[in-house]
């Protein structure tokens, strides 16, 4: 995953470029770096005084379902706007969703034990060069400048935040070396190429497409010509795997003419073979051949892999937490009297925990004080098991309470104005009945899209790594490569405290982490270890072991695929599908107002595994609802200056 992680050139050209094409003078309109289906600044809305828009129908009863990310969010910011009759439904025992901080062994906190990201774990802020990762103009900024997050730069393979980047690929042979060799790549100006004639070959192919179309895509992002120019990139790309962008010819010049023809990468088999496990800078890419090419080219060009931030927590720089709500809890429980997880705020899970405990500017209670008010605000261990649309126009929920005791489980519903549904579409079909919706609520072609959704699968192996390994230690790479099943191995550290940093041993998805599914944890463990022994002893320039640096007995692993809380890490697209994925996006803004039901989040995007998704999925719906309900926008907004998703015409 080296290849490119430290090449912040959209954050860069967005910094350097003078020749714009801007002709709207609109506060609304988003600026390059940004995700690029709406030309939305979602910023903008949520941190004007009082939020998004204040509410006039403020009794409407609102269901979320999901404690993730995204029904956090969206929770938070329709009691912002005065809603006061909201229930948040939570299947499992603990919020946060895939954003997973894992404090130790089965998420017990243990002293000296770092937090280990489980799930999301590296944010990008979309800001440009020149500005501080929380004056990016996104959602992610907003909230972790909000809560006041401690972030550093993550350590990407490759990229000047970590030491040194080893790469070993073909049993060390990449370079024709006689003796198997890890190849060394330091870069720490970030504009040091990787090392060898083949990198460089294969890295200068990557740069050459990468710079060519974010060069165009900055000058005309935010135009009035910007939703022309990105119809007719989706239209060249759509229908072509990653794989076959990687191998495409390269096209010398970019013409007006064909504002969406970016040629390929020109690659030849080879070097498709070593990009493959090399990547363009937020994983090992190759797991990712088969998916549309326009979620790499999204990733890459869009901001999504610039300036990658580390989150620390509501912390001190000693990595302490500060006072906060309910820090020193011995527990919090939920509506029901039922325990869920209490805060600690520390790692990325703060963001979720900051989302329900901390009190917004503008509201007399917290979200949690808010919702422990009601029998119904927060039930957590309670699973909903069907929605049943009433001839009143509600919707009826079901559900069965504490199911972390099936012996008391216990059968309820209640009836909602408005159903908000966040969590991953695959537990809908598998796991939640739909009564009485007709195709003019929920068309068949809605139904198909969420069903025959490509949730990919991931496996995350990590352990407690002694704090030698990176003060002492000058053999071993801090970062490694390698086209073993173990794949991406980092190693960093959040502050000089405690006695431990974090060593992610192995980190892989689709076929590479499906392949791993037959081993048990611990075998797992022990495996990733004696393979990166066997990778550093078998290279002559290493010829040192790096397990007596590991604390296997406390590692961690996390199979997302296997969770049956996900049923998988995140949701992708093959060639072809990617109107049907922005058909989901489409939903609330055509057919809300007639079904009462909302989808919601990173599940119904097309920027799968990011929290950015997540947050403007929840803002979306915050906005549809305020619309169906007759709220009064603030700052001057109004719908007309809400952009609409396009599909295929």
């Amino acid at each position: 995953m080296t290849i490119g992680s430290n090449f912040n050139y959209p954050a860069d050209i967005a910094q350097q470029c003078s020749k714009k094409k801007r002709a709207i003078n609109n506060k609304w309109r988003a600026t390059f770096p940004n995700p690029p289906d709406l030309c939305f600044d979602y910023r903008t809305l949520v941190e004007q005084e009082n939020g998004i828009a204040k509410a006039n129908n403020t009794g409407q009863k609102i269901c979320i379902i999901g404690a993730g990310i995204t029904g956090l969010t969206t929770a938070r910011e329709l009691h912002r706007c005065g809603f006061t009759n909201i229930t948040l439904i939570e299947k499992a025992k603990r919020i946060g969703g895939r954003h997973l901080t894992a404090l130790g062994s089965n998420n017990i906190r243990t002293v000296g034990r770092p937090p280990f990201e489980m799930g999301a774990m590296r944010m990008p802020f979309f800001n440009k060069s020149h500005e501080s990762p929380k004056d990016g103009r996104s959602l992610m900024a907003y909230y972790a400048n909000e809560f006041e997050l401690v972030h550093s730069d993550f350590p990407n393979p490759g990229s000047p935040a970590v030491r040194s980047t080893g790469i070993y690929l073909r049993e060390g042979s990449l370079e024709s070396d006689s003796n198997p060799t890890m190849l060394i790549w330091k870069n720490t100006d970030g504009k040091t190429a990787p090392p060898g004639e083949t990198l460089g070959a294969v890295f200068a192919k990557w740069k050459a497409f990468s710079e060519r179309m974010t060069r165009h895509v900055s000058e005309h992002y935010g135009s009035e010509h910007w939703e022309a120019m990105w119809d007719s990139i989706v239209k060249k790309y759509e229908s072509i795997s990653f794989r076959d962008l990687v191998k495409m010819p390269i096209i010398e010049q970019w013409s007006e003419s064909a504002p969406g023809e970016f040629g390929g990468m020109g690659m030849t088999a080879q070097e498709s073979a070593i990009f493959y496990s090399i990547g363009i800078g937020d994983g090992s890419w190759g797991a990712f051949y088969d998916v549309c090419c326009i979620y790499p080219i999204r990733t890459a060009i869009f901001g999504f892999s610039s300036h990658l931030q580390l989150i620390h927590g509501r912390v001190d720089l000693e990595g302490t937490p500060v006072p906060s709500p309910y820090l020193n809890a011995t527990g919090v429980i939920d509506s029901a009297g039922l325990y869920f997880n209490k805060p600690n705020y520390i790692g990325l899970g703060a963001l979720a925990e900051s989302l329900l405990f901390i009190k917004p500017r503008e509201t007399r209670e917290s979200l949690y004080e808010h919702l422990i008010k009601s029998p119904t605000g927060i039930l957590t261990s309670t699973a909903v098991t069907k929605l049943k649309k009433l001839k009143s126009g509600k919707t009826r929920v079901h559900y069965d309470w504490n199911t972390a005791q099936p012996e008391k489980i216990e059968k309820k519903f209640i009836d909602a104005d408005w159903v908000i549904m966040t969590l991953p579409s695959w537990l809908i079909e598998t796991q939640i009945a739909l009564e009485n919706f007709t195709q003019e609520m929920l068309p068949f072609e809605t139904i198909s899209a969420y069903k025959t959704a490509h949730w990919e699968t991931s496996c995350k192996v990590y352990a407690p790594l002694k704090k030698t390994f990176l003060s002492r230690n000058r053999r071993i790479p801090q970062a490694i490569v390698t086209d073993s099943f173990i794949h991406d191995v980092y190693t960093y550290r959040y502050n000089d405290n405690g006695a431990y940093d974090c060593i992610l041993l192995s980190y892989t998805w689709e076929d590479d982490a499906t392949k791993l599914s037959l081993f048990s944890d611990r075998e797992l463990v022990d495996k990733c270890i004696e393979e990166l022994d066997r990778i550093l002893l078998n290279s002559t320039n290493i010829k040192e072991r790096i397990s007596p640096y590991i604390a296997r007995n406390q590692a961690i692993v996390q199979r997302w695929m296997n969770d049956k809380h996900s049923l998988g890490c995140a949701k992708l697209y093959r060639p072809g599908t990617y109107y049907a994925a922005v058909g989901l996006m489409k939903y609330n803004r055509d057919f809300s107002h007639k079904s009462g039901l909302y989808l919601c989040g990173e599940s119904f995007s097309v920027d799968a595994g990011w929290t950015e998704p997540c947050f403007r999925g929840a803002i979306d719906t915050v906005i549809n609802i305020c619309s169906n309900t007759q709220a009064r926008f603030n700052g001057g907004f109004s719908m007309r200056d809400y952009p609409e998703y396009k599909t295929e015409s």
